[in-house]
């Protein structure tokens, strides 16, 4: 299914899928990555919900802005899509965008009916180091060099790094990531560690009493798979975590994460 509409809301690029009048499913990618990042679920999900796909600021196509701390971002979106008159959604954040699912939660329970979150680490002792790669690509010194040389190649093994199955990145996708400023990914990174440092996903999880969904590759190389199990403490939380898939579900197990996401979003 195609591309039904796409604009500027708010300084965000929202991408709209599926009949508009089907109920709203908000997807938000992780940092460094785009909404093309949801393509391969997208067509499986646009068949049932008005599926509305965000950049966030400074990724894909939406512009940059003065901060990335996480509660400003979803301060953000929440007014997109009060623009767009949308209420309740569900809300599903891959990585990092389920920091920005989660702030949006707390800030606006009137506007968020259910969560669900893939690959979101709970707290940084989660985190494992990084794959070798990754590491001299992101961070000081190599880091800036790096970015200012990025080929498609190298692109694509940035995405596959943290994936445990063989994938096919999406062209779009490749596009998006190439537009990102470093400055500005290792800021979002960081405004993310505080985040969850302030207080773990799981304890924020539990103040709002949402129905949540949580989805973690069994071989997630980026959070410890393990950890996904810190949101057994979340009431109405269920945890789904896939064998042998790493942090992109879906790209990993695009049929699995569409059909978690569907039952989920139908209260099922």
């Amino acid at each position: 299914m195609g591309i039904y509409d796409a604009k500027h809301v708010h300084g965000m690029r929202v991408v709209h899928d599926g009949p508009q009048e089907a109920p709203p499913l908000v997807l938000i990618h992780g940092s460094g990555a785009s909404g093309s990042s949801w393509g391969p679920v997208v067509p499986a999900l646009a068949g049932r919900y008005h599926v509305i796909r965000i950049d966030l600021p400074g990724h894909g196509q939406s512009p940059p802005a003065p901060s990335y701390d996480v509660p400003g971002q979803a301060a953000g979106v929440a007014a997109a899509l009060d623009e767009l008159g949308l209420r309740p959604v569900t809300v599903v954040g891959h990585s990092s965008g389920g920091y920005i699912a989660t702030a949006l939660a707390e800030q606006r329970p009137d506007l968020v009916g259910s969560l669900a979150l893939i690959s979101s680490g709970p707290s940084p002792d989660a985190l494992l180091p990084q794959p070798v790669f990754l590491r001299a690509l992101i961070g000081p010194p190599l880091g800036p060099l790096l970015w200012r040389v990025r080929s498609d190649t190298m692109l694509r093994r940035g995405v596959t790094a943290v994936c445990n199955r063989p994938v096919d990145v999406p062209d779009d996708l490749v596009a998006d990531v190439r537009g990102i400023n470093y400055r500005t990914f290792r800021t979002v990174l960081r405004e993310n560690g505080a985040y969850i440092a302030e207080r773990s996903v799981p304890a924020r999880l539990t103040a709002l009493g949402v129905p949540v969904l949580v989805i973690f590759g069994a071989a997630d190389p980026r959070w410890d798979p393990s950890s996904a199990h810190d949101y057994d403490t979340v009431p109405d939380a269920r945890v789904e975590q896939l064998p042998g898939v790493g942090h992109f579900p879906m790209l990993e197990a695009p049929e699995t994460t569409g059909e978690l996401l569907l039952r989920f979003a139908a209260g099922r």
